[in-house]
């Protein structure tokens, strides 16, 4: 760890996972000074991708895990301890998306009460314990959808409201310009004792904080027409107004580049006949398994580690690891090892945010941070400005 911190707002990073959103956080500026991860092979995958894709961008600064244990038993003096040897500074950041299964549509539907539900209880705990100027948590949609849930959340936010000003947004990940369909919803939690309250109680609607637009990519779902599923290796051309990079195509690593680019060798194979491989259109991802992307649409929400194949569009094999990480918006720098387990690889890359909605999200923080004044501009104008 490095003591440079004066320059760079620190973050503490729960539930790390590989790190897709710490990335956004450095790449708008940040600085991630303390990651917890509990999942052993997660920890290794997270410390390798990071590492690579910071010395990618010139930053030395070897990524590792500092604490593997459950944030259960993790004390809120332990993390200050570890994350800032030399005392708590003035300002600093909380990041997280607590496990999600419990809450996911496509998961347990456990709710708070499941083992996954808890950990979002405990990072509001931790949240009210280290009192961050600010915190961000990331979650499923099911967290607002189902009644009981519904109620439970509002408990919860009711606690932190105390000492937070919470303001809450569902963010589609296509719309920033992330060839999948993936929509989350995002807390920002900005410290009352930091912000003038009549930033909040002015206005509209109770929605006071800037949650990020890209003009670009707004309402990208219903602006394009979308490819439509068609019988598998048909010969197609691009629709001229759809943006490639909104597309899976983009993403796809052509049979020349596999053994020259990093993880793209990495699939699962598949125990079914040609015969039946060829029965499935592009574009029919209304399956429950086997769902064969196209290659002129977006992604579904990938969500690789719950038994769902995702086909790819015009050949007989699952995608790679390569395709998968950009699918989620991660670079081709970020790079894991070969060694370590196809299934943790796959599951870690499905729980993650994608890159460019993180970046936008925590570039939405600074720009909130500065423009309030929460943090003084000298400060953050020292920021390294990263593309």
């Amino acid at each position: 760890m490095n003591n440079h911190h004066e320059h760079k707002i620190p973050i503490l990073s729960f539930y790390s996972g590989g790190g897709f959103l710490d990335m956004g956080f450095e790449q708008a500026g940040f600085e991630t000074v303390w990651t917890n991860e509990v999942d052993a092979v997660f920890a290794k995958l997270h410390a390798a991708g990071i590492t690579s894709w910071r010395k990618s961008r010139g930053n030395g600064i070897k990524a590792e895990i500092f604490n593997t244990k459950s944030i259960t038993e993790v004390s809120s003096k332990e993390i200050i301890s570890e994350a800032f040897p030399d005392g708590k500074p003035e300002h600093f950041g909380m990041i997280g998306g607590p496990p999600c299964q419990d809450f996911s549509m496509n998961g347990s539907l456990k709710g708070f009460d499941g083992d996954r539900g808890k950990l979002t209880t405990l990072y509001f705990d931790k949240i009210l314990e280290l009192k961050p100027t600010f915190f961000v948590m990331e979650n499923v949609t099911g967290l607002t959808k189902r009644k009981e849930t519904k109620e439970f959340l509002q408990t919860l936010l009711k606690r932190v409201e105390k000492e937070y000003f919470v303001d809450h947004e569902k963010l589609n990940a296509l719309e920033f310009g992330v060839p999948q369909y993936r929509e989350r919803i995002f807390f920002v939690g900005i410290r009352k004792t930091k912000l003038d309250s009549k930033i909040v109680n002015q206005s509209p609607f109770g929605k006071w904080f800037p949650f990020p637009v890209d003009k670009k990519y707004k309402d990208a779902a219903t602006k394009y027409s979308w490819a439509t599923p068609v019988s598998f290796g048909k010969s197609l051309t691009k629709p001229k107004d759809l943006p490639l990079e909104l597309c899976v195509e983009s993403c796809l690593v052509p049979p020349r580049e596999i053994n020259s680019t990093a993880n793209a060798n990495e699939f699962f194979n598949l125990y079914v006949t040609d015969k039946a491989l060829d029965a499935i259109d592009e574009g029919e991802t209304n399956r429950p398994s086997f769902k064969r992307l196209h290659r002129f649409k977006y992604s579904p929400t990938a969500c690789y580690g719950n038994n769902e194949v995702h086909l790819h569009p015009y050949r007989h094999r699952r995608l790679s690891v390569r395709e998968t990480l950009r699918i989620q918006g991660v670079p081709d720098t970020y790079v894991l090892p070969t060694e370590l387990p196809l299934s943790k690889k796959f599951k870690m890359i499905g729980n993650g945010v994608p890159v460019p909605l993180a970046k936008a999200v925590a570039n939405a923080v600074k720009n909130f941070l500065k423009d309030n004044d929460v943090i003084q501009t000298t400060k953050l104008s020292k920021m390294k400005k990263i593309q």
